[in-house]
């Protein structure tokens, strides 16, 4: 039997996405992210050294994109402490799509995508609950 759901299949997102291509769309995305009016001053405040956050980023993205299992630490907790709302993460997607549009080829910018909007969804919920908010998915139905 074969698994079609992106999410569960074994092995890489995609045979073309390699490490250094996920170390070139993460410090494109926090260059941009960091200089971002809306969720900038919320990443600015929050991260205190951007070279150490960068390279967790990436190693969290190399996990989840090519299963390198190289990310043990658990993203939701630092952002249940930060003041976000619906329109950060809206901003967050918005931005991470663009940047990964113009470094990949549509099909590998839509593996990322596909686990990008399934975290903004997590998280979003994560954050209601945590609220006393009931949340259905926004980003990856």
């Amino acid at each position: 039997m074969v698994d079609d759901n992106p999410l569960t299949r074994p092995g890489a997102a995609h045979p073309d996405i390699t490490d250094a291509g996920i170390a070139d769309l993460i410090a494109t995305f926090y260059g941009r992210a960091r200089e971002d009016e809306l969720i900038g001053p919320i990443f600015n405040r929050a991260v205190d050294d951007w070279p150490e956050h960068i390279a967790q980023i990436t190693d969290f993205w190399s996990s989840i994109m090519l299963r390198t299992g190289r990310y043990s630490g658990r993203p939701l907790n630092p952002h249940l402490r930060l003041p976000l709302e619906d329109a950060h993460f809206d901003r967050w997607l918005a931005l991470f799509e663009q940047t990964a549009t113009e470094l990949f080829n549509d099909e590998i910018a839509h593996e990322f995508m596909i686990r990008a909007r399934r975290i903004a969804d997590n998280f979003e919920m994560a954050i209601g609950s945590m609220r006393g908010e009931i949340r259905s998915p926004r980003h990856s139905r």
